[in-house]
């Protein structure tokens, strides 16, 4: 099973503990978390079921890029990062 985890800024904001989900893709494996903890979901994606703007998922240490399918594989021993992004501002 896949280890799905959120960093401590997202946990300030829903119910998000580690948790072992199956899924061959990202949206499986989000999906299945999603089930389990339904809180976390409007504020990791959107109402499309993309993943909003202000969150980074990584698969290992791999950013993922396809945010809209979530079309990434995954695989049992793979872990899955939630963070919320950061963005930058002038000095």
């Amino acid at each position: 099973m896949t280890l799905v985890t959120f960093a401590k800024a997202v946990r300030r904001h829903a119910e998000c503990p580690d948790h072992d989900v199956a899924g061959e893709t990202l949206r499986d494996v989000l999906s299945a978390y999603f089930e389990a903890f339904p809180g976390v979901r409007s504020y990791v994606v959107d109402e499309r079921g993309a993943i909003r703007r202000h969150i980074a998922v990584f698969i290992n240490q791999d950013l993922v890029i396809d945010r809209d399918g979530q079309s990434d594989v995954v695989a049992a021993s793979d872990r899955v990062s939630v963070y919320q992004a950061l963005s930058g501002g002038a000095l």
